[in-house]
């Protein structure tokens, strides 16, 4: 039984093999494309009418707070509930909004008020939370404990590449055929996330029933998480470097103001960090676990720091491309290396509120690190607001290295199926003591 395992290890797409996942990454592709093409057309219609920084931050506000206020409420019901049906119907709701902006690009060919994208960016907030928390524990339903791993990077790097599709194209389509025509393709990717998730062939599996009560049951995911240093230090400095760190709400000012390339040159600049994110993901799926993952995780978040700051000193496109390049980079070695550990570490019953609360970190930190973006940058600057971003995510590093020494000891954290059977835990259940020891040395 040994031999077929370290055959499966060593494929370095073992876990498309799955169909199953490739359905899943199907859907992952369509819809994070679609919501990234959304993002760029909505940013640059509300600065086309605004011209104001501060709208732009107030995009990622409208979205973290119905998406956060929900966030634990959603952990608890995926926790209680059949993971691909509570997808599927976020999916549905993101659909309905896709076909809304459609609709009032019908009528407002350009936009006259603002108010309505933002009411639109609020329920996507809604459903994403939802979503979130119910599609990253179903991966863990999807493929074998020992693809978790890989699953997670191709996971990561699916939607990275998103992030270079999305932006891309809607720069381009929006620029060449105005916004009726993009929301129209939208909605076709929003139908194709859809049907790809209900294509999935999956008998949710029996899980130890979630505490009867909604505060018992968050509670549980607290302490859980309280006795986990490791995971709450790289869940911290993931919130707080993007919070920080994250220059992409300004964007459209920069290809605007200070580089001057126009929403075509705002794609490539948005696609630009995803880019470098695709192109790392080839790097770590044809590679062995990082061996050091812990300062592996602290030196990649110093150099996504680093490139903010040079991208906000940069008066070049091709100079601030490269550093958007390589910081996407970095932040997808992040993204593996955290999901990994989410994945293997985390006991099944556990992971969606485990999850619900990542999607509170991670998702308030990239919006309401956009909001921070945007009044950063009407008291400070553009540009000053940025290289003081980048700042704070170095220092936000010093912390967590000082404070979470365990964080920096990590070492290997893909499992072999040996260490599951010499210590008597089948590949679904959850993760012991003698497996974390493996993991954290």
């Amino acid at each position: 039984m040994a031999a077929p395992h370290v055959e499966r290890t060593r494929d370095s797409y073992a876990a498309f093999r799955v169909p199953n996942f490739g359905r899943f990454i199907v859907s992952l592709l369509a819809m994070t494309v679609g919501a990234q093409v959304q993002a760029i057309v909505v940013s640059w219609q509300i600065y086309q009418v605004t011209r104001d920084p501060l709208a732009l931050g107030l995009v990622g506000l409208a979205e973290v707070v119905p998406y956060v206020s929900v966030a634990l409420l959603a952990g608890h019901v995926v926790d209680r509930g059949d993971r691909r049906r509570i997808s599927l119907w976020s999916l549905s709701v993101l659909l309905a909004a896709t076909v809304t902006l459609f609709v009032l690009a019908l009528i407002w060919p350009v936009p006259r008020v603002v108010w309505p994208y933002y009411v639109i960016i609020a329920i996507c907030g809604l459903a994403r939370s939802f979503l979130q928390s119910a599609r990253s524990p179903l991966v863990a339903e999807l493929v074998p404990r020992d693809l978790f791993a890989n699953a997670a990077t191709w996971r990561s790097s699916t939607w990275q590449l998103a992030s270079v599709v999305g932006p891309a194209l809607g720069g381009l389509s929006y620029a060449a055929f105005g916004a009726r025509l993009t929301f129209g393709a939208n909605i076709i990717l929003a139908i194709v996330a859809l049907v790809a998730m209900r294509q999935i062939r999956h008998v949710a599996p029996a899980r130890a029933l979630a505490s009867a009560s909604l505060v018992e049951s968050l509670g549980e995911s607290w302490r859980y998480l309280r006795g986990q240093p490791v995971i709450l230090g790289a869940l911290t400095l993931d919130m707080f470097a993007v919070f920080f760190g994250g220059a992409t709400a300004l964007l459209p000012i920069f290809a605007d103001r200070i580089l001057h390339v126009g929403p075509r040159g705002l794609g490539f600049l948005q696609a630009a960090p995803g880019a470098g994110a695709v192109l790392m993901a080839f790097v770590i799926a044809h590679r062995g676990p990082f061996q050091r993952a812990g300062r592996t995780l602290l030196t990649v978040v110093t150099i996504f720091g680093v490139c903010m700051i040079g991208f906000a000193l940069s008066r070049t496109f091709a100079l601030s491309f490269a550093f958007l390049f390589i910081g996407g980079a970095a932040d997808n070695i992040s993204a593996v290396i955290r999901s990994t550990l989410l994945q293997i570490l985390v006991p099944q019953e556990l992971l969606g509120r485990v999850s619900s609360v990542n999607a509170i970190f991670i998702g308030s930190s990239n919006e309401l690190g956009a909001f921070e973006s945007g009044v950063a940058a009407k008291l400070l600057g553009v540009v000053p607001s940025v290289v003081f971003g980048g700042g704070m995510t170095l220092l936000i590093v010093a912390m967590i290295t000082w404070r979470v020494p365990s964080l920096r000891r990590l070492r290997e954290i893909a499992l072999e199926s040996e260490t599951l059977v010499d210590s008597g835990v089948s590949a679904s259940g959850p993760v012991n003591a003698s497996e974390r020891s493996t993991a954290v040395q």
